[in-house]
């Protein structure tokens, strides 16, 4: 038998060493969001290069982007093999490889690959297990947390936004693509930071799952034939290796369903509008780099939202529904867009930019947490990789869709409103279901306190006097179910 004390793993220290993940985290998270944003400074003078249409540009940031989030399951899967600081390491090297192959494309398809495939990859390899480690340093401060690590995007492109400019203009592009590779390659140096926890439960866990697979064995031989067992093994084992890896009873979750459909609704006009601002600018007849400091402000505004918006979502008036304040920020993020067209002079961006930020950064600070927040942290790292996957393909049209309703009206204001009504109709379905949810939640559990306690479901009639006279006289009979109602409780907690 396993010892008692081998199994235990320590909880989460919510301090620490948990800070400095949170700063791996940063740094790593940073690069994953920031990047295909801030290559946006440098799709026009590609545009130009190859002679392309925004439509056609524009897929080199939504195929990097829908690698990230469609790579997901394979992150999850290799995090749950081999841990996060190994997984995060390479994926800098791919980021690194990706940039450097760049800088030698002759071709807007291989900048699809370079750029778009193995860079997007290497992000991929960077994002999910950063949000993955801090669910395990932190509990109690993991809004804050988050708030802190996902504040690594706006911090990342108001530096790179200008510097990307700066580059440009000094190496050309491609000059610039290889500088860009070999920063990439700091993300090897966040990984480094992400020291494992709790390795004495996986040991522990492993040793004993082994133990009883071979006990089952021995138990199966022992009572007869093998062959129609075994074939009933072989049917189910390719599940259960997938199930492994991947929690795939999660699609029988109603709020992580919820969540999923409300986020693969959202993507589809997420991205669309930060990649195109500075575009946009530009198309208006403003400079160059006035045209890259909207970035720069959208993310300094962000900057401050996120951390604010962990601290809001971390107190104990929002945190108990923060499903609903979620639903909010994106129907806020829609409301932006949707009044974007009425910026017409430089001034308008400027504000637009601020409250594009604001919102912007409200649904990022969120938008792990309140999957955390449906599915618990044991199941995190499935429920990451499979809502990944199903929102790349959103996230890969999004852009695209954007660039074609420019070519096709030469006009940026209908991509503006596209993305913010796709937006409002995500957060108000997200308000509304996670309205129907918390309802059936309070109904199920009413109803499982009813099957624990045979009590509650006499009768009012019966009053409070002859209540107290049958629970004295069959106290002694129903201790057990009292005992068992515990143990379901414990367990229950527990999990």
């Amino acid at each position: 038998p396993v010892p008692a004390e081998a199994g235990r793993a320590p909880g989460p220290p919510d301090g620490g060493w948990g800070w400095v993940v949170v700063f791996g985290a940063f740094l790593s998270i940073g690069f994953a969001y920031a990047f295909p944003k801030g290559l946006a400074i440098f799709f026009k003078e590609i545009q130009d290069f190859f002679g392309t249409s925004y439509s056609e540009i524009a897929w080199v940031s939504s195929i990097m982007l829908a690698t990230t989030y469609g790579a997901g399951p394979i992150s999850s899967i290799l995090v749950n093999r081999y841990g996060s600081r190994p997984v995060v390491m390479f994926g800098g090297l791919l980021c690194g490889v990706g940039m450097i192959s760049a800088a030698f494309c002759t071709s807007i398809l291989q900048l699809y690959i370079c750029v778009g495939f193995i860079t997007g990859f290497g992000l991929a390899l960077n994002l999910q297990p950063s949000v993955i480690i801090i669910g395990k340093y932190f509990l109690k401060r993991r809004p804050i947390a988050n708030g802190l690590a996902m504040a690594g995007s706006p911090v990342m492109l108001c530096t790179l936004a200008p510097l990307n400019q700066f580059l440009f203009d000094n190496f050309g592009w491609r000059g610039s693509f290889l500088i860009l590779g070999a920063i990439l390659l700091n993300c090897c140096v966040a990984g480094a930071l992400f020291r494992p926890i709790g390795e004495g439960t996986a040991r522990a866990k492993t040793q004993v799952t082994e133990e009883v697979k071979d006990a089952l064995k021995g138990k199966i031989t022992e009572d007869g034939p093998m062959e129609n067992k075994t074939e009933e093994e072989g049917g189910n084992d390719c599940f259960e290796k997938v199930n492994q890896y991947l929690d795939l009873s999660l699609f029988k979750h109603r709020g992580f369903l919820i969540y999923l459909i409300g986020n693969v609704l959202m993507f589809l006009g997420f991205f669309a509008p930060i990649i195109f601002l500075a575009p946009y600018a530009k198309h208006t007849g403003i400079d160059e780099y006035s045209a890259a400091f909207l970035l720069s402000i959208l993310a300094i505004v962000d900057m401050v939202a996120r951390p604010a918006t962990g601290i809001i979502a971390n107190s104990r008036w929002v945190r108990p529904r923060i499903q609903y304040f979620f639903s909010f920020a994106i129907a806020f993020n829609g409301a932006c867009h949707l009044l974007c067209p009425l910026a017409s002079s430089y001034t308008g961006l400027i504000v637009y930019s601020s409250f594009f930020g604001l919102a912007f950064g409200m649904v990022c600070a969120m938008l792990f947490e309140t999957l955390m927040d449906l599915v618990g942290a044991a199941r995190f790292t499935s429920a990451v990789g499979l809502v990944t996957i199903a929102e790349c393909c959103t996230i890969l049209m999004g852009p695209p869709i954007g660039g074609i309703l420019i070519d096709t009206f030469g006009d940026y204001k209908y991509m503006f409103i596209k993305c913010g009504a796709v937006m409002v109709l995500a957060g108000t379905f997200l308000f509304i279901m996670n309205y129907y949810n918390y309802r059936m939640l309070a109904k199920e559990e009413k109803e499982r306190k009813k099957k624990e306690d045979p009590k509650s479901v006499r009768t009012e009639k019966e009053g409070k006097k002859n209540w107290n006279k049958d629970s004295t006289q069959h106290g002694p009979e129903l201790e057990p179910l009292r005992e068992k109602g515990e143990g379901v409780k414990k367990e229950m907690n527990g999990t």
